[in-house]
């Protein structure tokens, strides 16, 4: 399919949601009363998906906090929750801690994912953290070295992908955004772990790289075992146009293209994204280009989020009429 559409995902969680966790939190209200409220968030999202005209969906996220605590509080013999540190702005998370040897406890996302596959006949993605990010956010206290963790790290994933996948899912979106953290001593381990994720499993594969110096770790990166590789166009004003231009992209390998700036309020205009778009298919086929945001959107406002997927669709649906595409 030409121009395939989708998101990264995290969505903005309502405001019922919000006040829920912050009672479960404090031990106010039950973990089912909890998870209903989760599937009703995810149930709109997934139905404002459809509205708006996305290709593949993805849940939203409804039951997650930050994307590597998420995983941590799933792991207690392995892992546990630490103080708060600075992400970034004014944004904070409790930094996991390692202390224990990694182990997979069981299917961590596949309950989610069934629940919002069977309220659609698109696809929706399943969504984990990358083996790299996991140990890079986490202070270790177990491991005597930086790859055993990963390593480990990478197992544990694999058993959640061969659930994923035992379940039906047909396109899982691994996210390493701390890849580019330090990639002269790092992008080899980060990749062969992440093989060791994926390698020989029936699916399709994507990954989702935001921000950072992609430059320090391009064209390195295509050799990520994956269909896709997603990166924040729009954030960069297209910058990173210019390291295909230097170095051709991958024939095998699908662009995930971000057009919509997540870190901003305004919702850009469906001609906007056009531009856009236009600029990446100088360079490659639309069969080979999907179009997302830049990242998740979980902290924008459900209008602004659903704003700025409404502009992306209509722009590429401008695009298409321009080329004769259905």
């Amino acid at each position: 399919m030409a121009l395939t559409t989708s998101a990264v995902g995290s969505y903005p969680k309502p405001e019922p949601l919000v006040r829920a966790r912050a009672a479960y939190a404090q031990g106010k209200t039950s973990k089912e009363e909890l998870w209903e409220l989760e599937k009703e968030a995810t149930t709109f999202w997934i139905r404002a998906q459809e509205e708006i005209g996305l290709d593949v969906l993805v849940h939203g996220e409804m039951e997650r906090g930050d994307m590597v605590a998420y995983f941590a509080e799933l792991m207690p013999q392995s892992m546990r929750i630490g103080g708060l540190v600075r992400s970034y702005g004014n944004r904070y998370y409790h930094k996991p801690i390692i202390v224990d040897k990694l182990r997979w406890p069981g299917p961590m996302t596949v309950e989610m994912w069934k629940y919002a596959q069977s309220l659609t006949s698109h696809p929706v993605k399943g969504m984990l953290t990358g083996p790299y990010t996991m140990v890079e956010w986490s202070f270790d206290e177990y491991y005597p070295s930086r790859r055993e963790a990963v390593m480990d790290m990478a197992r544990v994933l694999r058993q959640e992908v061969e659930a994923l996948v035992a379940a039906g899912c047909r396109y899982i979106q691994i996210d390493e955004p701390a890849i580019h953290t330090r990639p002269e001593e790092d992008l080899e381990l980060a990749i062969e772990a992440f093989r060791l994720v994926v390698e020989g499993v029936d699916a399709i594969f994507h990954t989702h790289i935001c921000y950072g110096e992609v430059e320090k770790i391009y064209p390195q990166i295509l050799r990520l075992p994956v269909r896709q590789i997603h990166l924040a166009f729009k954030n960069t004003d297209y910058q990173y146009l210019q390291l295909i231009q230097q170095y051709p992209w991958d024939p095998d390998k699908e662009l995930g293209v971000g057009v919509v700036d997540v870190h901003i309020r305004r919702i850009e205009s469906a001609e906007e994204v056009a531009q856009g778009i236009r600029k990446i298919l100088s360079l490659l086929p639309p069969e080979q280009v999907w179009i997302l945001p830049d990242c998740g959107l979980k902290t924008r406002t459900v209008d602004e989020a659903k704003g700025k997927l409404q502009a992306m669709v209509e722009g590429v649906q401008m695009v298409k009429r321009e080329l004769g595409l259905r």
